[in-house]
Formats: structure tokens, C-alpha cells, sequence
């Protein structure tokens, strides 16, 4: 998987710099938002929007959301090249949505730098987060490849739909983590994970069935294994958070025992405070409750979620899910290298080590 992503990585983000330049100037503003009612500030613009986004951009990623997507497209024979704007979508959304919630969580790292809002400051990452919600709009209305308006009205229906379920996800992990005594189960974290994550899954999959044209049964199919790999992805992500912290590497980008620290209603604790004893249930719900912790207790918090076994627990679910994506692909007529290629995505996103 990392050859495939090491080959359209590159592609991906020239495909984006075509979109939102990595300099603005009148001529970008003018053909993108229209010819100014007075006079643009290319300078203002230059420095509160395509100077953020592109400082998180080059930090890294592996841009999987919108290769997943070139990979539908063309195993259901399309040529991914001429839709190469619309893969764009979800990864312009993605780090939209990365820049908000660093600010929404007080982030201080993201893939290994401060996170923006330390940077640019609070209001200029609002912005430029909020903004990347709504370039993929002015993708869908230029509309690149000439879609039919049916089809476009389509893909705007969609990103509508998705993009409100997001927030859905968003709101509950927030309220969660704010207010650090109410209960969570597993089903409600699954809930947010298809929500938050996986809205983004789905709008990859049904980007790519909308702009083939499939069958409405298709498009469920393929909206399910992208969720299902999501909430995989999600999973994997959480362990991963811990994983680091157990052996204090900077690798993943975040800072040390991040979601303990933040509170985080993870699989991994919800698991832990009904399998532990007790006292060490309360212990565990002591330092996710507490305003801040110290490394001492995030590395007691972590000791917790080992000797429950939550750490294996939550990977096993992820494998599960991870099962359940290719079953859903399994009943999808793609070319058979990139269904391959396709369920191969499903474990890596667990097995990832960034």
C-alpha cells in the first residue's frame, strides 16, 4: 500500500496546489471567487489562507482518502486522471476538519509541529480551516470534468448530507471530552467514529460511485466498506496515540498521551472502565477527569488499558471492521487489481505506523 500511495501522493497534491495555489495572486481570485465587487487583498489572502493550509499540507499525510478514491474510479473504469479534482474533495475536507478540531481540542501538536492555531494564531486557523469546508463546493459549481447538472446536484446532495453527519460526530466526542463524568458506551463511540470518520469515508466512495454512475445499491455498498474502514482507521488511530506514548516516540505527531490527556472517550477506555476492578476503574476515570495530568499518571492510565486487555480488545474490533469493509467490497463488480488494492486498505489503516 505505501508504493500505491507513494505514487499518487504527488499527483494528489499538485492536483490540489491547481486548486487553492501555493502563491494567490488577482488572477486565481478573480477565476475562483469571481471578479472582485471593489479591489482584492491577493497579500491578506496569501497569508490567512493559502499560508496555513499549505504549512499543515507539507507537514505530511498520506493522502489516502483521495487515492481510495482514484482507485474506485478507475475500478469501476473511469479514467481517475480526468476526475482528479473531485478525489481532492475528501482530502481538502480532511484538513479542514484537522485544523478545527485542533483548535476545538486546545492541540498543541499536529503531525509533529504546533498545531496551527499556535502558529497563525486562533482566527486566522478558524478561517482557513472553515474555508477548506467550502472550496470543495466551488469544485463541484466549476465542475472540471463536465458532469451533467444532475450529477453535480447529486454530489452537492451528498457533500450536504455527509458534512452535517460529521458534526453530529464532532459534537458528541466534544461534549464527551468536556464533560468528563458522563457515561459512554460502545455503541455510542461507534456512532461518533461513523460520523465523525466516516463521513469522510463515505463521501470518498459515494464521490466516486456518483461520478460512474452506479446503481443506488452499489453506492450503499461502497459507502459501507469506506465507512466500516474508517471506523477501523479511527480505532487504529487510538492505538496508535497510545502505542507512542508507551514507547515515547514523536513518530505519530501528537503530543505525549494526547487523548488521556484530553479526555478522550476511546474504545480502549470505554472497554477498560467496565473490565477493571474498582479502584482502578475510578483511578482511570480520576486522571480522564482531571484538568491535567502528569506523565506519571497518563503511563498509569496506559498500565490500565494493558492489564484489562483493552489495547487487544480494541484492535480486535478493528480487524473486525476491517472484515466487515471488504465483505461490503466483495459484492462490488471492481477491476480485480484495484480491489485488490482496495481490501488491502483495510488492515493497512490499522496497521499503519504514522
Amino acid at each position: 500500500m505505501r508504493d500505491v500511495l507513494s505514487e499518487w501522493q504527488p499527483v494528489v497534491d499538485d492536483a490540489i496546489e491547481e486548486l487553492l495555489p501555493r502563491a494567490v495572486d488577482e488572477a486565481y481570485l478573480d477565476e475562483w471567487f469571481g471578479p472582485a465587487s471593489h479591489r482584492y487583498d491577493p497579500d491578506a489572502i496569501q497569508r490567512a489562507l493559502s499560508d496555513p493550509i499549505w504549512d499543515l499540507l507539507d507537514r505530511g499525510g498520506k493522502r489516502w482518502r483521495a487515492v481510495v478514491c482514484l482507485l474506485l474510479l478507475d475500478g469501476f473504469g473511469a479514467d481517475p486522471h480526468a476526475y482528479l479534482p473531485y478525489a481532492c474533495i475528501p482530502e481538502v475536507l480532511h484538513n479542514g476538519t484537522i485544523i478545527v478540531d485542533d483548535v476545538e481540542d486546545e492541540a498543541e501538536i499536529r503531525r509533529g509541529e504546533p498545531a496551527l492555531h499556535h502558529v497563525f494564531g486562533e482566527d486566522i486557523a478558524l478561517n482557513a480551516g472553515n474555508a477548506m469546508y467550502f472550496l470543495p463546493l466551488k469544485i463541484v459549481g466549476k465542475n472540471p470534468a463536465g458532469l451533467d447538472p444532475e450529477t453535480q446536484l447529486a454530489i452537492y446532495d451528498m457533500l450536504m448530507d455527509e458534512l452535517n453527519r460529521t458534526h453530529l460526530g464532532q459534537g458528541m466526542d466534544i461534549h464527551w471530552h468536556r464533560n468528563r463524568d458522563v457515561s459512554v458506551g460502545e455503541a455510542e463511540y461507534l456512532e461518533m467514529c461513523a460520523c465523525k470518520t466516516g463521513c469522510l469515508g463515505r463521501i470518498v466512495a459515494r464521490l466516486a460511485a456518483l461520478i460512474t454512475d452506479q446503481s443506488s445499491e452499489v453506492e450503499r455498498e461502497i459507502a459501507a466498506y469506506a465507512e466500516e474502514m474508517s471506523i477501523a482507521f479511527q480505532i487504529g488511530d487510538d492505538i496508535l496515540d497510545v502505542e507512542s506514548t508507551i514507547e515515547g516516540t514523536t513518530e505519530f505527531g501528537k503530543a505525549f498521551g494526547n487523548d488521556i490527556r484530553e479526555g478522550k472517550r476511546t474504545l480502549m477506555v470505554i472497554h477498560a472502565l467496565s473490565a477493571a476492578d474498582p479502584a482502578e476503574a475510578d483511578r482511570l476515570a480520576e486522571t480522564l477527569h482531571a484538568e491535567e495530568n502528569t506523565r506519571e499518571e497518563i503511563l498509569d492510565a496506559i498500565e490500565i488499558l494493558q492489564t484489562t486487555g483493552s489495547i487487544e480488545y480494541a484492535r480486535e474490533r478493528a480487524l473486525e471492521f476491517a472484515e466487515s469493509a471488504r465483505k461490503h467490497l466483495r459484492d462490488v463488480s471492481l477491476k480485480e487489481e484495484r480491489a485488490d488494492q482496495l481490501a488491502s486498505f483495510t488492515t493497512f489503516v490499522i496497521d499503519r505506523d504514522v
